[in-house]
Formats: structure tokens, sequence, C-alpha cells
């Protein structure tokens, strides 16, 4: 393992690593960084909090303060795309910290703020442009934006992009770039569309894994409670009052659930907020600023938030709904036990809900310790090594086991859907998902 100091780094970005806290590499900085520096691509595989801004934005941010010339009008030497407002945020800051009293220009463009501001902001030109690709391709219409003199490009929880459609923005945005260049894609998962990505943006990429994806951070503590959907309110409460003063984020599936749930949280005397994609950018900025300074402990989200937030305070992780994207749950509870400190997620699962954690089951390879209720009978975690929908291994369908017996071991066995579950997705807009938005 390196440090710092063996990287040859100019002063003033030694002298912010310092002032940031950063003493010793996490994994995927000490496989990651060295090969970056070196200028190869880079596909990075690693859990959520483990340091991957880090990881990228170190090697480019030296490689643009070696770069002799300011920008041109319009251009950006480098570009990073997030599938999130919050996430381009917090990339910027962290970016920002470490090039605080350096000629490094960096700017945001996302969804929901002012167009025309954001053009006269690139008018000027930028080292780094952080953006989310539904608002950059907005800029390429209108004309606002040259990306011929971009030689670096960085994808950050790539998996979401794709998740959300954005893979048309991508192959808009690609051919508008500048050549040779760099390009780092960065994810907590990989699914097998990530392959097919990298093949097609990434030239002879080095590989870093720290942890197999679909892996949740070593230091969280998970477990699910089952119950009826209506007693999930009377559960949370529970759990909230045990531990007050604790900084909690509660997961919803529908943004009109996130909303109708932190009022009732807020009538009964819970210090709680809420963001969703209902809420305008600086509705959001200002919950999530609150949530950092514990001025308010709960934080009611959609999986707006799954990915966007940084605060390593974070104690609880609350999926009040199970997502519907296996993927999302391990992004979700990856907002704890950030920064080597422990966490709790704890997943509320309804009788509806149980194809979905079996799902998550799936992903993640293991069985979620159950710590109150059983888990319906007739059902059980699905079964390894085989696609979702494929058939079933024989002799997998075995009688229901009770929950204190659930993770005992054994062989897996394939659940029976429960009658009256629907699938596909209980949100109405979630068939608006795909599409690309900011």
């Amino acid at each position: 393992m390196f440090d710092f100091d063996m990287l040859g780094l100019s002063p003033a970005l030694k002298d912010a690593l310092k002032a940031q806290g950063f003493t010793e590499p996490t994994p995927i900085q000490n496989k990651a960084i060295p090969l970056a520096m070196q200028g190869h691509d880079i596909l990075g595989l690693a859990q959520t909090g483990t340091g991957k801004t880090l990881a990228f934005g170190l090697p480019l941010i030296d490689q643009l303060l070696q770069a002799p010339g300011k920008p041109a009008p319009k251009t950006a030497k480098a570009l990073i795309l997030a599938p999130t407002r919050e996430l381009v945020n917090q990339i910027a800051d962290g970016l920002r910290a470490l090039t605080k009293g350096t000629r490094i220009h960096i700017i945001t463009v996302v969804g929901g703020q002012s167009i025309n501001r954001q053009i006269g902001a690139l008018h000027r030109g930028c080292d780094i442009l952080v953006a989310t690709p539904g608002r950059l391709i907005d800029l390429m219409d209108r004309g606002s934006v040259d990306l011929s003199q971009t030689k670096h490009l960085v994808l950050d929880e790539a998996d979401q992009m794709l998740d959300l459609g954005f893979i048309h923005a991508l192959r808009k945005i690609a051919p508008r770039l500048g050549t040779p260049r760099q390009t780092m894609l960065f994810s907590a998962t990989m699914p097998k569309q990530m392959e097919e990505l990298s093949k097609a943006y990434l030239n002879n990429p080095q590989r870093v894994q720290v942890s197999p994806p679909g892996k949740a951070a070593d230091k969280v503590s998970q477990s699910v409670q089952f119950m009826d959907k209506a007693e999930k309110p009377n559960r949370l409460r529970k759990i909230l009052s045990n531990d007050m003063g604790a900084l909690t984020l509660v997961f919803c599936r529908t943004k009109h659930g996130a909303e109708k749930l932190k009022k009732s949280l807020e009538k009964d005397g819970y210090p709680a907020a809420s963001i969703h994609g209902n809420k305008s950018q600086n509705q959001r900025d200002r919950a999530i600023e609150s949530f950092r300074a514990g001025s308010t402990t709960i934080l009611v989200a959609t999986d707006v938030a799954a990915r966007g937030i940084d605060i390593p305070g974070v104690a609880y992780v609350i999926n009040f709904d199970l997502p519907e994207v296996p993927d999302s749950y391990v992004h979700r509870i990856g907002r704890t036990a950030r920064a080597g400190r422990e966490g709790q997620a704890i997943a509320f699962c309804s009788e509806e809900e149980v194809e979905l954690l079996a799902q998550i089951e799936k992903l993640m390879k293991i069985d979620i310790p159950v710590a109150a209720g059983t888990r319906p009978e007739g059902t059980s975690p699905a079964p390894r090594g085989r696609r979702r929908g494929g058939p079933p291994k024989a002799g997998a369908v075995r009688a229901f086991k009770p929950a204190n017996e659930a993770n005992s071991g054994g062989p897996r066995r394939r659940r029976n859907k429960p009658q009256g579950a629907k699938r596909g997705p209980a949100d109405p807009g979630a068939a608006k998902r795909r599409a690309p938005q900011s």
C-alpha cells in the first residue's frame, strides 16, 4: 500500500489532502490511483462509502494541474457524469476541497436550476465539468458547451445511469468528446450491461475491484422485520423512539409515500424532512444540510437519495418499503457505515414484498437475519446460481421453515408467490424511470 506522499503530487494537492484528513488510501484508492495516474482507463468496482470520488478525483486533478493553458470558452478539459443532482453536488464539493488555492475551475450543471445561469458559467470554460446527462444534453443542443477538447471522462455510479435509461444520452455525448482520452468508470454493482458499456467506451481498461458486486460494506449490520403493511408506521416510531437523536434515513418507494410519512412523523413531533423528485433542488439541498447538521435527525427519501448522500454520521437506514430493483437496496444501505463507522440497516417486509426480499438476498448471496416476525409460510429466499425467472433446480421446492431456523443452512428453496401478489411497479410513475432525467 502506498501513502499519498509517495505519489509525487503538487505541494498544493498534498496540502489539501492533509487538510481534509486523508492520510492512508482506502482499498479502492490504493488499487485505482496509481493506475489512473499512469493514464490507464479504469473499471472500478466497490461498494458505496469506500472513497471512489478520491480514487478518480486525485489522479484527474493531478493531471490537470500538470497540463498548461486555460480552458477555451465553452469547453471543459474533463467531464464527470453522475445520475443525480445530489451526487453531482457531492462530487463537486469533494473536488473543490482538493483544488482550493489552485487554478482548477469546477462547474456543475444539473436539472432543476437556472439553465441560463449555467450557460453563463460555461461561457468562460472550465477544467472540470460535473453534470447529469439530461441537463448536459440540453446544453449541447443549445450550443452552450463544446466537448471536443475534453480528454478525461468519468462515469460515476454507472449502473444507476443504466437503470435510469441514460445509456441513450451517453451514446449522444461520447462521440462529441476529444480523443485520445482517458475514461474511468466506477460502480458498486456489475450488471451484464456494464461489461458491454466498458467494452464500448473504455480502451483496454484496468479492472480494480475490492469487493464482490452487490456486497454491502462490512460494518453494516443488516436485519429484516416481517409485519403487516399497516404495522409499518408504528414499528418505525418504535425504532426512532428507542434511539432519539440518531441520524436515520428512511427509504420509501414513492414520492407520495415519502411525503405522507414525513408529514405524519412531523405531526407526532419527530424532527423529519423529506427529499424526492417533487421537491425543488433548493428544498432538497436545505433538507440534506439540515440532516447533515443534525437539526433534522430523520430524513425520509425515495431512491433519489440512494447514492447522493455522503454523511458519515448516519446511524440507521430503514427500508420502510423494499425497492423494486435489488441493486437499489445495496446503494440504500450504503448510506450508513461510511468512513469506517458502523451502522444498522433495517428492512421492513410485508407479505406483498417477500418476492422483492428474495431477489435482494439472491443478489447479495446472503440470508438477511430475521429480527422480528416470521417469513410468510410457503416462501423462502431465492436460490443462488440461476437467473431470475429461470427454472428451479430439482428438489429446490421444500416446506416452509420457521423464521428462527431460516439461517441455519441447508439447501436453498424456491418460494411460491403469495396469493394476490402483483409483479411490476407500485409507483404509477415508475414506467417513466427509464427516460433520461436530471
